[in-house]
């Protein structure tokens, strides 16, 4: 069964229950695995991929943009721009550093010719940038809107305070208004609920968590002791502590009862929270990718929210 897709708040843009992170193309997954990613994901009712003008720099021979440059290829080869949602962002590939309008500019032009698209759905402000005045920022990303490079905006990786600023100016200016809020949560990573969460419901934003899957910490397969070959292994682990493990240990009989992945239920708590309009996880490859969908159609009981969210609050 494919979930019905949904409406981004304050937007028309409509989108799968579960969003495609891309970091890892041309990381850990090389251009033919993540081609087969995109495919497996788009069989199965996925139309909703995020990616960055900053992936993958930080591997060695990279230059950033390799996962934009990917996408591009892909949909161009499949045909099937036009039932895409493609969301990217500025401020962190290492030619473009920053939220100054020339910065954001020269950012766009990289992006849109990589993805060989004319407009991108969802541009956000990767992270902040204190040494640019927001009003310039702000300006610079709502001209690119009325230009039609852009459709919507989003903002990530904000405090809270910085938030409430981009809003009173955007509000005094008259400029476009950001549509999403990305930010870090999941069952081992919960601090927003407390700081930027709650205005991104005030606001009306599509709440969009990344890393979900606590680097794959919530997957399980960092408690059997053996070394697991990936190279987040190392952050991954911090989580392997005792609540952690309670964490885990209370995921493991919700799976059980509904006969799904560790992550399918991670995603599906998520998924849940007020405000949240789709989780968003990236896969090394196409194997990993069944548990994720199957979280897009997994509705927990109203007493495993509360379980879960009493062992990881």
């Amino acid at each position: 069964m494919t979930p019905p897709r949904r409406t981004l708040n304050g937007s028309e843009l409509e989108i799968f229950p579960l969003g495609l992170g891309t970091n890892t193309f041309g990381w850990t997954a090389d251009e033919p695995t993540s081609r087969a990613v995109l495919d497996d994901y788009c069989a199965a009712g996925g139309n909703f991929i995020d990616t960055a003008d900053s992936y993958s720099a930080w591997v060695p021979g990279n230059v950033g943009g390799e996962s934009e440059t990917i996408i591009g290829r892909w949909m161009k080869d499949r045909g099937n721009r036009d039932d895409m949602v493609i969301a990217t962002k500025v401020s962190h590939h290492p030619d473009y550093q920053g939220l100054a309008p020339a910065t954001i500019r020269a950012g766009i032009e990289a992006s849109l010719r990589r993805l060989d698209v004319d407009v991108i759905d969802l541009y956000y402000a990767h992270y902040d940038d204190p040494d640019t005045p927001v009003e310039e920022s702000i300006g610079t990303l709502s001209e690119l809107v009325d230009e039609g490079k852009v459709r919507y905006l989003g903002l990530s990786n904000y405090s809270a305070e910085r938030l409430e600023e981009w809003m009173q100016v955007t509000r005094a200016g008259g400029f476009h208004r950001p549509v999403a809020l990305q930010q870090q949560y999941s069952l081992v990573e919960r601090g927003v609920e407390q700081t930027t969460l709650p205005i991104a419901r005030r606001e009306g934003w599509a709440f969009l968590p990344y890393y979900a899957l606590a680097l794959g910490f919530l997957t399980g397969k960092y408690t059997s002791g053996q070394q697991v070959d990936s190279p987040r292994a190392g952050a991954a682990s911090a989580y392997l502590n005792d609540q952690g493990r309670r964490v885990l240990a209370v995921m493991e009989g919700i799976s059980e009862s509904h006969r799904v992945g560790l992550a399918s239920v991670a995603l599906a708590w998520v998924a849940a929270q007020p405000g949240v309009a789709a989780p968003l996880a990236g896969v090394r490859n196409p194997e990993q990718l069944e548990p994720l969908i199957e979280s897009a159609t997994l509705t927990l009981t109203e007493d495993q929210l509360a379980a879960l969210d009493e062992v990881s609050g």
